[in-house]
């Protein structure tokens, strides 16, 4: 073999394995993400199966619960955007959407890495195909609860501005995404597919360029700003007063473990 093409197979081999790499829904995960959510449509109701609900001593230590549910798209009334800031630099950001049906009756949607066992998340890593992507179906009392009472971020719960049938195609275009996964695994991206992009994707596929491209997307920790700019939440005054307003960790840490947490923490 010649020299060149020794030196070319040297530069291509890397590219070569990089794009061989597949993503899996088989491997050893870590035991709060190891069950897929998943539904199954039938008209306006949709049976939603494998709804996480663990109840936690800590952050680590918990007592895995899922139970299965049926919700009606016509009994959908409200939809909330969470913001959970959770380092010194106020970009960082995990934010989520929680839907809100007549009866007291919730569910929240957080689109996540799935992590290994032995994993921890690195937003490098996240560049290079470091993990899947997953959406986890959950009770507030576990996705919301987690953050306010276990790890102790702050976290605020925006009402947003839309009507019923937006959040109607909403809520029925991410559980699509959310079977689609489970047949289809798809890598995690810090850039291109991340908690924001995705929600930002299904707000823009209701509505195209509904939310525009913004740096506040991929620094997510401002994103309730963009979304207060573009009239998509609630205010309540200026921003800053609309935020505080809108913060719900110590009403959560009050109620605790009483039954109706979802209810206590809106306003």
């Amino acid at each position: 073999m010649k020299l060149k093409h020794c030196i070319l197979l040297v530069i291509l081999m890397p590219i070569i394995i990089y794009i061989s790499i597949q993503p899996s829904n088989d491997r050893n995960w870590n035991s709060d993400q190891q069950v897929l959510s998943y539904a199954e449509i039938d008209g306006d109701l949709i049976h939603v199966n494998n709804i996480r609900n663990f109840t936690y001593k800590n952050t680590t230590n918990y007592q895995i619960n899922y139970y299965n549910k049926t919700f009606n798209l016509s009994q959908l009334n409200n939809l909330h955007y969470i913001v959970e800031p959770f380092s010194d630099w106020e970009g960082s950001a995990h934010t989520f959407f929680s839907f809100e049906f007549e009866n007291q009756n919730y569910l929240a949607i957080s689109i996540e890495i799935r992590k290994e066992v032995g994993e921890s998340f690195a937003a490098t890593k996240g560049l290079f195909k470091q993990y899947e992507l997953m959406y986890v179906l959950g009770d507030e009392n576990d996705l919301i609860k987690l953050r306010t009472n276990y790890r102790k971020d702050n976290v605020y719960m925006y009402k947003i501005n839309t009507t019923k049938e937006k959040m109607q195609e909403l809520f029925l275009d991410m559980i699509q995404r959310t079977n689609e996964l489970k047949e289809n695994p798809e890598f995690y991206n810090t850039l291109t597919s991340t908690c924001t992009t995705n929600l930002v994707k299904h707000i823009n596929k209701i509505t195209p360029k509904k939310v525009p491209f913004s740096f506040k997307i991929l620094a997510p920790g401002y994103s309730d700003k963009l979304a207060y700019d573009l009239g998509l939440i609630q205010n309540k005054g200026t921003f800053e007063e609309t935020k505080q307003y809108y913060k719900i960790d110590e009403r959560a840490e009050e109620c605790g473990d009483c039954e109706n947490f979802s209810e206590v923490i809106r306003v």
